[in-house]
């Protein structure tokens, strides 16, 4: 005889308390710890949510598009999932048998031709999209700007931006842009991969040595007004691939600005700055000059005009295209910007004392290992300099506005 079915006690079977309950308690908290987190995250500097540019609002839209019919076909199948649940239960008592079932041929039809018609709708655009997005941009107004990725900082280039003797505009973890104008990055990498991505403007884009990969910015008019939490037409950006010890640090701003300040800034920084003939700055730029010219750039002119280049010049060939190459960032005009130690330290004469002092402390760097001879270069070391020679550097470079 089979054995006497058994009936389940209050607690669940074999009595005492249902460990079911208890799983679904956690998974409750859990749902509801993902909700209130997601929630926590619409908005923010960094937010992919929050287009400010053309571009970066045709990946919304798409992104839209693919909730709204997600969240369809969740609630139809939510639904449908709990109506049988509801419905075929087990009912006590009940002992008979289910009917049968083998197959349904119109329901076998619509449930592989609605998600093939589905997935056909979403595809028109998302190809469209990709293409468009990673369209180069076209147009004698387009500004054309050279990104070389470093551990752990960005160089940017405008070979298109060029002073009365033939000097380039070169800046380093800041990238001013005009608004309303599209900004054609062309970037590749000296060491590892890294990934340049400012949300607001577009999405994330590898770079790769020996690869030139483009992205094209372009913010709205009104973006050179709009406060970020870093100031007027501040936006922040990071790279977002792993590159090593200071990845998370490796950080950048975009100063959105209107095409008549772009114009103002581009012309000031291609102008050199002073050399300083007394005082402290005067000494600071002694040691600059023996010290800090082994991986800095630096572009002086005299009391006379003339103007001179301080620093060899590195360069990268990467199918045909030159990218600069520096061991470290261009100093020219550095008291004119806002961050040190790529975008992680405001700009301040205390910041660049300490940071002068020792770089490692405030950003995880391996300078121990650089070989300057191969082209290794994984951070500032400490040259060792006493506090007067930092003082006197600190004064020299803030006033290189």
């Amino acid at each position: 005889m089979p054995p006497e079915r058994r009936e389940p006690g209050p607690g669940g079977i074999g009595g005492g308390r249902s460990r079911l309950g208890g799983t679904g308690r956690r998974a409750a908290l859990i749902t509801a710890a993902v909700a209130v987190l997601g929630a926590c995250s619409g908005s923010g500097p960094q937010s992919a949510l929050t287009p400010e540019g053309p571009i970066a609002r045709q990946i919304d839209d798409l992104w839209d598009l693919v909730f709204v019919l997600a969240v369809i076909v969740f609630v139809l199948v939510m639904a449908v999932f709990a109506v049988s649940i509801f419905r075929f239960r087990e009912r006590k008592h009940d002992t008979r048998e289910p009917r049968q079932i083998h197959g349904n041929t119109p329901l076998e039809i619509s449930w592989t031709v609605l998600p093939a018609v589905l997935l056909a709708v979403l595809a028109v655009p998302t190809v469209r999209g990709i293409f468009e997005v990673r369209a180069a941009a076209e147009g004698p107004d387009v500004i054309q700007v050279n990104v070389t990725g470093h551990q752990w900082w960005w160089e940017f280039e405008f070979p298109d931006m060029v002073s009365d003797d033939g000097r380039t505009l070169v800046t380093a973890n800041e990238l001013h842009i005009p608004a309303g104008v599209k900004v054609q990055l062309n970037m590749t990498s000296r060491d590892v991969i890294h990934s340049f991505w400012v949300p607001p403007l577009n999405g994330k884009r590898d770079v790769v040595p020996g690869r030139i990969s483009q992205l094209v910015l372009e913010a709205d008019a009104e973006v050179a007004d709009k406060d970020f939490g870093f100031g007027p037409g501040i936006i922040p950006g990071q790279c977002a691939e792993f590159c090593g010890l200071a990845h998370a640090d490796m950080r950048l701003r975009v100063f959105v600005q209107s095409p008549a300040d772009f114009e103002a800034w581009a012309a000031a920084q291609l102008e050199p700055v002073p050399i300083p003939t007394e005082g402290a700055a005067a000494a600071g730029y002694e040691t600059f000059n023996s010290t800090c010219t082994t991986c800095h750039r630096a572009v002086v002119a005299d009391a006379d005009g003339a103007v001179t280049t301080l620093g060899a010049e590195r360069t990268l060939e990467v199918d045909g295209v030159t990218f600069l190459d520096q061991f470290g960032p261009d100093l020219t005009h550095f008291g004119g910007r806002s961050t040190l130690g790529a975008a992680i330290l405001e700009n301040s004469e205390e910041h660049l004392a300490d940071w002068i002092d020792n770089p490692s402390d405030l950003k995880p760097m391996a300078p121990l290992r650089n070989d300057l001879e191969a082209g290794k270069v994984l951070g500032m070391p400490s040259y060792g300099i006493d506090a007067e020679q930092i003082a006197q550097l600190v004064e020299m470079l803030e006033a290189w506005q």
